[in-house]
């Protein structure tokens, strides 16, 4: 049977290219996806830099601290703390000790991500002066060779405020940072956390004077102290969220149209194998030799994806890159260690096994009919569905409503996990693929009722011709179901989350105007002392910070807002479930009703600059995971600068009656200019809050529907060319039964319009579905479930599949229509 497999497959060539060319996508596809996601969890050593000519680094650090399981920016206590008093002596003794500090020191106009360092520092990370000389007194700086000029007077944004320096010299710049360097008297000012030390001393001595109480960095661990680590860290976080979800929803995809494209190339098929019954081939033999053919057909297309795979995934690693998803250094390269062997080859036995598995099943039921049942089955179809079909298609639709049902009512906060939610998507999509044959009989007579009166047999024709080939108008029509269905239901949720979510912030915020950093990472709490002298203004700016309770053993963290308890009842709609706002005072707090703490019990709570306090707790309120914290008072303040960056991300500000409005205004812009600070209208903030915490979400799902929408697109093309160069009889039958070129053309055309049709409405319903289960976990989450429809998205991407769809058709039809001789009943490849 492989000699006739061989025979095969060179006749038939058109519906061996076609699902050739679907699996080399599918393989390449998935093995892309798996090289890029091995490559994250086999990472090159980054070299160190700030500390590449430091012997040795000593760095507070907590043994059972894994960054990991926390969120990004979020310190250990021992690290939010610093280096001790008492640790800093012990290192002293060893030897010559330098003392490290970063803080936010950015000058104005200049970028975001500048930190400042001691002056003694800056000889460790290579840094020698270009020009002029060491700061000597505390208003002099030395900056990076283009930042400004010897001698020039600059001002320089940080969290105790907005200062004036002279620039007493630069440096030539470097690649992992925009440092400031300030005198060690001047950097303990701006921040009295000490981040390290450089130990100059003997290591021995250096490791025995610390002990436990913090971590000694030599050779490559010193990378572990530098900036770029938590940089490295947040981008491959993000990459590691990012790629699983475009490998579980592409490369399902990607194996579910692969799959029916074998499947269907074998149903093209029924006339020769009813041939092949006929003159006596058994049915294992009719098995067998289907077997071969996808097997050789399976091992050249995988063979070829394989080895498309690893551009596809360099491709894929620049593409993230760009979107400014993974770090610069984050790069794809050919070798023979298994991370990159291991998913190649797994790729490869994935196209095999699903070639294979794509056929057999078709295979086993045009195997086992009588030989007469084949030839009347080549004529008219029936309505496609085997047994294996409908057990797949009834499991997808119990899992796609009850998965859609729970999400609206047992579990709403799913639909804010995008790993788990984006998936589950999937399900109601490829349910609908799998039961479309059911739905194109309806469907075809629903959408073909306001022809049935036009003049012509186009419309009859059309619609016959559908309804006695259920099977490949359903095969056809999968690919727009797949391509619209994902895409809709991709971006409606991405969409209409994001709008919740600024539904719900706007209803959180009471002030009518805000300030938003402009150009830096947030706002002094100078700046906002500033506004606040400003008559019948009242404003309130949280500063963030951290709390550390212990539960069973173990220190739990969270995020805590420093702010005046009055300021935040005037600015601030938080939904109060229990206690009151009112009682908030220096030794209370409000606490976020997810953590489980009753209204006036008290706790200890560790602040990140060390000290233990006893908080009570005055209220508890409503709020999502993620956008829980706790509200404190003011005398916590000082602690802000330990746990991060001692700025405030927002700052709210309300007028009081009476007061100008178009005074304070002119007042509030004065006393912010050159702050880094920017006024603004509540609409407003909360607009570009929304697109900053949605970018990634935003990245994740339009990629994943790129890389979809693109595999689709292909998938269309492929399975319309297939169908439409097997189908030379019914357009011989045309030609002779009298219908001109042109009219076979439009018979053709409207027959590829009515497959699309099929496969947009059922892609509506799928959504549908989907939607449905977003809008009732919404209610729940939110109070209000706008659903945000793109429209332009789905209108392209519909139209664009449907031009495909038609494309498809018309290449194999006037290819056929421009040769000598058509041939009649019979006419085969």
């Amino acid at each position: 049977m492989i000699r006739v497999a061989f025979q095969t497959l060179r006749a038939r060539w058109v519906s061996f290219l076609g699902s050739v060319v679907a699996l080399v996508l599918g393989v390449a596809q998935v093995a892309a996806m798996g090289v890029l996601l091995m490559t994250v969890f086999d990472l090159p050593d980054r070299p160190a830099e700030r500390f590449a000519q430091a012997p040795a680094v000593v760095r507070p650090s907590d043994p059972t601290w894994d960054s990991a399981r926390h969120d990004l920016g979020v310190r250990s206590l021992a690290e939010a703390k610093g280096v001790s008093p008492a640790l800093r002596r012990k290192v002293t003794a060893t030897g010559e000790t330098v003392v490290d500090r970063s803080f936010y020191a950015q000058l104005e106009g200049g970028p975001k991500d500048q930190v400042g360092h001691p002056w003694l520092v800056a000889r460790f990370g290579g840094y020698a002066l270009k020009d002029g000389r060491r700061p000597s007194s505390d208003d002099e700086i030395v900056v990076a060779s283009g930042r400004a000029r010897t001698g020039a007077k600059v001002t320089v944004l940080t969290a105790a405020g907005v200062t004036r320096y002279t620039v007493s010299g630069t440096v030539s710049p470097v690649a992992w940072e925009d440092a400031v360097f300030f005198t060690d008297a001047e950097a303990a000012r701006l921040s009295p956390r000490i981040e390290a030390l450089v130990a100059l001393g003997p290591i021995d001595k250096v490791r025995e004077a610390v002990g436990e109480d913090a971590e000694v960095l030599t050779g490559q661990d010193r990378h572990r102290a530098d900036a770029g680590e938590e940089r490295d860290r947040e981008t491959l976080d993000n990459t590691v969220t990012l790629v699983p979800v475009m490998a579980g929803v592409a490369g399902t995809t990607a194996i579910f149209v692969v799959a029916s494209t074998f499947a269907f190339a074998v149903i093209q098929r029924r006339r020769e194998i009813a041939l092949l019954r006929a003159v006596g081939a058994t049915p294992k033999q009719v098995r067998r030799m289907v077997r071969n053919e996808a097997l050789l057909a399976g091992v050249l297309a995988s063979a070829v994806g394989t080895a498309l795979g690893l551009p596809g995934a360099r491709l894929l690693a620049g593409m993230l890159i760009e979107m400014g998803v993974s770090p610069p250094w984050f790069e794809v390269e050919p070798s023979p260690h298994w991370t990159v062997l291991a998913p190649l080859a797994g790729a490869f036995l994935v196209g095999v096994l699903v070639a294979l598995g794509g056929a057999a099943a078709a295979a086993r039921r045009a195997g086992n009919i009588r030989p007469i049942e084949a030839l009347r089955e080549a004529t008219v179809d029936d309505t496609g569905m085997t047994p294996s079909r409908w057990l797949l298609g009834a499991a997808g639709l119990i899992c796609g409503v009850g998965w859609t049902a729970w999400i609206a009512v047992g579990d709403p906060g799913g639909v804010l996990s995008p790993t788990t939610y984006v998936v589950s998507l999937m399900i109601p999509v490829l349910a609908a693929a799998v039961l479309a044959p059911l739905a194109v009989g309806p469907l075809t007579k629903l959408l073909m009722w306001p022809f049935s009166r036009s003049s012509g047999p186009t419309a009859m024709l059309v619609r016959e011709s559908a309804l006695t080939s259920r099977r490949r108008v359903a095969a056809t029509a999968a690919p727009v179901l797949l391509t619209v269905g994902l895409v809709f239901s991709l971006i409606a949720a991405t969409d209409s989350l994001g709008a919740a979510r600024d539904h719900g912030l706007r209803n959180q915020v009471r002030s009518e105007y805000a300030l938003a950093p402009d150009g830096t990472p947030g706002i002094s709490p100078q700046v906002i002392d500033r506004v606040s002298r400003i008559n019948g203004v009242r404003i309130a700016g949280p500063l963030l910070t951290t709390v550390y309770t212990e539960d069973e053993g173990r220190l739990e963290e969270n995020d805590g807002l420093v702010v005046d308890p009055a300021a935040l009842k005037r600015t601030m709609e938080l939904k109060v479930v229990g206690g009151s706002l009112d009682d908030l005072d220096d030794n209370s707090m409000a606490v976020a009703d997810l953590w489980g703490m009753r209204v006036g019990s008290t706790h200890k709570v560790l602040m990140a600059d060390g000290q233990v306090v006893p908080l009570r707790v005055a209220a508890t309120y409503r709020a999502l995971r993620g956008e829980d914290v706790a509200y404190l008072p003011q005398r916590f303040t000082a602690t802000a600068p330990y746990a991060r960056d001692g700025l405030a991300r927002r700052a709210y500000i309300s007028l009081e009656p009476g007061t100008d409005r178009a005074a304070a205004i002119a007042e509030i812009r004065k006393a912010v200019g050159g702050t880094g600070a920017s006024l603004m209208t509540r609409d407003r903030l909360v607009a570009s809050e929304s697109a900053y915490a949605r970018r990634l979400t935003e990245v994740r799902q339009r990629s994943t529907a790129l890389i979809i929408v693109l595999f689709c697109f292909v998938a269309i093309l492929n399975t319309l060319l297939m169908a439409t160069a097997d189908r030379r009889r019914d357009l011989a039958l045309l030609r002779m039964a009298g219908a001109t070129p042109k009219q076979v053309v439009r018979f053709f055309v409207a027959e590829s319009l009515l497959v699309a049709s099929i496969g947009l409405v059922l892609a509506l319903v799928a959504t549908a579905v989907n939607l449905a289960g977003l809008w009732g976990a919404e209610l729940q989450l939110f109070g209000t479930a706008p659903i945000a429809v793109p429209y332009a998205a789905v209108i392209g991407v519909a139209a664009v599949s449907t031009l495909l769809a038609v494309v498809g058709t018309v290449l194999p039809v006037g290819a056929a229509l421009r040769a000598r001789t058509v041939q009649l009943a019979g006419a085969r490849e």
